[in-house]
């Protein structure tokens, strides 16, 4: 479908396919089995600008917004959702300091990050904070013109890897959620260490580790906007990087209905292509039917927020939700297709099942987007003066 691109926008789609489909699929089977960080592909895409894309130009990026960061970032999940995750993570550690970061902090951490020298990585949940964020127990205290954290962050996207990090510390627990304030933390801050490497389901080439605070001694400049604005800086972030969620979902889609038009066109039983069986050709249908909704979704809620909507919350959530359902759906109905040989880990429906299942848990598990989608409706009707009943 055309949804009017922007000369741009066309040639941002079209790098990051290019080097979804020559430089991540060929190796996207070894990273997950190797469990190993796709450093050189980072570079990649480094060389390419594409770090960039949604940074101001002032700060070296290109000026772009959320659609093109969701245009590259679909492109890249077309090929490997662990690889696309390690690119689109870096956006999410950056956003912090993009909306709520002074000039001096700006021009320091963004500029490295819209080149691709340094990655970035966004740690709030620990091991009884997830969808509770009220929950955190890591601690920054002033001490003098420094803070010092103490904490363990877990589950972190990027961590160890990354060298910048926006962090979630509370700084005066009695004022409830009041009472976070966000930070940067660099990689080889004292008393900043990593945790152990976790060894998850899917999306194996991204690196998820621990983040472990001892008084951890940062200089007070680190502190992102004001103290107590730690949750608002949270939510304003999700907001933003939501959508990227939903288009890792949809490049999963496309991914999976691509290899499974193609095998079904292949695959010969009782003397015909199985594609010529109804059954088959409405299993496929359903898959292009909810990619291209998912897609549709998408792109309308990345231009919607690029605007800075009142609604923000809600459109975030709506498009996460639905579009990483949707992935989960079509991966499974690829292995499906794929009968036995799905199951098995010489086609690449196995991993894309696998990859497709955290895309519901991630940034929001699917449960609390919906909650959020409830409770925000209630808002808006609660508004309305004209009565539908």
């Amino acid at each position: 479908m055309n949804y009017f691109l922007t000369e741009e926008q066309q040639m941002i789609q079209d790098l990051a396919a290019q080097i979804a489909r020559e430089k991540i699929r060929p190796q996207r089977a070894e990273l997950d089995e190797a469990e190993a960080f796709p450093t050189e592909l980072m570079n990649v895409l480094a060389q390419s600008d594409l770090f960039g894309l949604y940074i101001p130009e002032e700060y070296g990026g290109l000026g772009g917004g959320i659609l093109e960061n969701c245009l590259a970032v679909e492109q890249l999940a077309r090929a490997c959702v662990g690889v696309a995750t390690t690119f689109a993570a870096s956006g999410l550690g950056a956003y912090p300091i993009l909306l709520y970061g002074n000039d001096r902090q700006k021009k320091r951490y963004l500029t490295d990050i819209a080149s691709g020298r340094r990655l970035a990585a966004f740690a709030v949940t620990e091991s009884g904070a997830g969808s509770d964020v009220t929950a955190v127990k890591t601690t920054a205290v002033r001490d003098g013109d420094t803070y010092v954290l103490n904490g363990t962050k877990q589950w972190i996207t990027n961590g160890g890897e990354a060298e910048i990090y926006s962090v979630l510390a509370i700084t005066d627990r009695s004022k409830g959620p009041r009472g976070a304030s966000f930070f940067v933390v660099e990689k080889g801050d004292p008393g900043f260490s990593f945790g152990k490497k976790e060894k998850k389901l899917g999306i194996r080439a991204s690196a998820t580790r621990e983040l472990v605070f001892q008084d951890c001694r940062i200089p007070g400049d680190r502190l992102i906007g004001r103290e107590g604005m730690g949750f608002i800086i949270a939510m304003k972030t999700f907001d933003k990087s939501r959508p990227g969620i939903g288009a890792l979902g949809v490049g999963l889609a496309q991914g999976a209905l691509d290899v499974s038009v193609e095998y079904a066109r292949k695959r010969v039983q009782f003397g015909k292509p199985i594609i010529s069986f109804q059954a088959i050709q409405h299993k496929l249908a359903d898959m292009a039917i909810k990619t291209e909704a998912a897609r549709a979704l998408i792109y309308a809620a990345a231009r919607h927020l690029d605007t800075d909507p009142a609604d923000a919350s809600k459109v975030a959530a709506i498009g996460k939700v639905f579009a990483s359902d949707t992935a989960m759906e079509v991966a499974t109905e690829a292995v499906q297709i794929f009968g036995g040989y799905g199951y098995m880990r010489d086609y690449p429906v196995e991993k894309m099942l696998r990859d497709a299942k955290i895309l519901q848990i991630y940034e929001g598990t699917n449960e609390i987007q919906r909650n959020i989608i409830g409770q925000e409706l209630n808002k808006e009707y609660g508004r309305l003066k004209e009565s539908f009943i």
